[in-house]
């Protein structure tokens, strides 16, 4: 009934419209202290009440599961106001305010944007990794606005300034202000009213008070090995699904519960240490298929010394392999195929044998018989290699398959 103005609603917001109005007016602050490189996921952290850790994982994860993570750090840089600017790199840029953030600074930025966002969207390692996790951050985000948008609102510093170039029409709306260029004590006259009583000081947002650390690391983590057991007993007893990439993809599912958990209860930072090598042994897992070789783990060594004693294929899960046919005898035909999940295998064969080969490892280094490949995912190295005498004498028919590692056929 005032006629006064709303003050804005700090919780129970309305639309999607609504909300991202809210979240622009209200928009994370970088702070100066506590950042690692720009302050955005401290100040994503600081805003919602939340870890920044977390969000520090987020954005590497979403960087390493399609790129997107860079590129979204990029734009929040840009964006998001340091403690005691007026407005953002960019919009300073554009004459809105002032920014500590200088203007050429800005605009390297603003061009680094465009190739990052080009390698996020281009596809390549993770298909559509980067519109995956475009749209889970922004998700999460606006999300968290949604229910704890109430939470540590900024102080947005005041951004209208005057000066000499200021309009006249501008000009006349300021106190105090003289079209005679009097001075202003002149035009003082007496009053009866009494002055006005002082304005009351701004209220002063109170310190925050530090958290309560939970629980919630200790028991996620034995939530985890309690997981991480019995998936390894399921495995043990048969169960094909419980394979080594399963379990750890259980494992870190427990680990990610338990880190959101702890974002907003307080907590659970410690077990960062343990989800980066698991997710580092999952990548590795997955890339390369040890669970498609069988036989055991060690090293394997095997001398036939005749035709019959040459077993159809030699299979091993994980170790070094050493194949040796120099003891065969000068003729007949062996057909034989080696494969091997992670190590290094070593087959050598008699000088003067006629060797037929294909020789392919995912990732490591082949050299069969003079042909050498290296790298991931090249192909397999095939060919021919009638020996010393050439053609005639011992036929020998090998393949070689290999999961990580090095691959050598030689003579001996």
């Amino acid at each position: 009934m005032s006629g006064a103005a709303d003050p804005p609603r700090s919780h129970g917001l309305g639309g999607f419209e609504e909300t991202l109005k809210d979240f622009w007016l209200t928009r994370p602050r970088r702070p100066l202290r506590g950042r690692k490189v720009a302050g955005v996921a401290a100040a994503i952290g600081n805003r919602y009440g939340i870890d920044p850790v977390i969000v520090r994982v987020a954005f590497v994860a979403a960087t390493v599961f399609g790129g997107v993570g860079l590129s979204l750090y990029v734009l929040g840089w840009l964006f998001f106001p340091a403690e005691g600017d007026q407005v953002s790199a960019i919009e300073a840029l554009f004459g809105k305010g002032r920014s500590s953030m200088t203007k050429g600074f800005t605009i390297i930025l603003a061009i680094a944007f465009f190739p990052l966002s080009s390698w996020a969207f281009a596809g390549g390692w993770f298909d559509g990794g980067g519109v995956i996790g475009l749209a889970l951050l922004v998700t999460a985000l606006y999300l968290l606005h949604r229910g704890r948008g109430q939470f540590n609102r900024p102080e947005v510093p005041e951004t209208t300034m005057y000066s000499m170039s200021t309009p006249a029409s501008t000009a006349a709306e300021q106190p105090g202000w003289d079209p005679l260029a009097a001075p202003p004590l002149a035009w003082d006259l007496p009053s009866d009213e009494p002055p006005p009583p002082p304005a009351p000081p701004a209220p002063r947002r109170p310190a925050r008070v530090p958290r309560r650390r939970s629980k919630i690391g200790l028991v996620t983590f034995a939530c985890a090995l309690l997981v991480a057991g019995a998936g390894a007993a399921a495995a043990a007893t048969g169960a094909d699904w419980f394979s080594a990439g399963h379990i750890i993809g259980l494992t870190l599912g427990v680990l990610g519960v338990g880190l959101v958990a702890g974002a907003f209860a307080g907590g659970g930072r410690g077990l960062i240490g343990l989800a980066i090598p698991l997710c580092i042994a999952g990548v590795i897992v997955t890339a390369v298929p040890v669970s498609d070789y069988k036989g055991g783990f060690g090293d394997l060594n095997a001398a036939p010394a005749t035709i019959a004693e040459v077993q159809p294929e030699y299979s091993h899960t994980a170790g070094d392999m050493r194949l040796d046919l120099t003891k065969l005898p000068a003729s007949g035909t062996v057909t034989t195929s080696v494969h091997n999940g992670a190590g290094d295998t070593r087959i050598t064969v008699p000088e003067t044998a006629d060797v037929r080969f294909s020789c392919d490892t995912s990732a490591g280094t082949v050299d069969c018989l003079g042909i050498t490949t290296d790298g991931v995912g090249r192909p397999a190295a095939t060919g021919t290699d009638l020996g010393t005498d050439g053609a005639g004498g011992l036929q020998i028919n090998l393949t070689v398959q290999q999961g990580a590692g090095n691959v050598e056929v030689l003579r001996g």
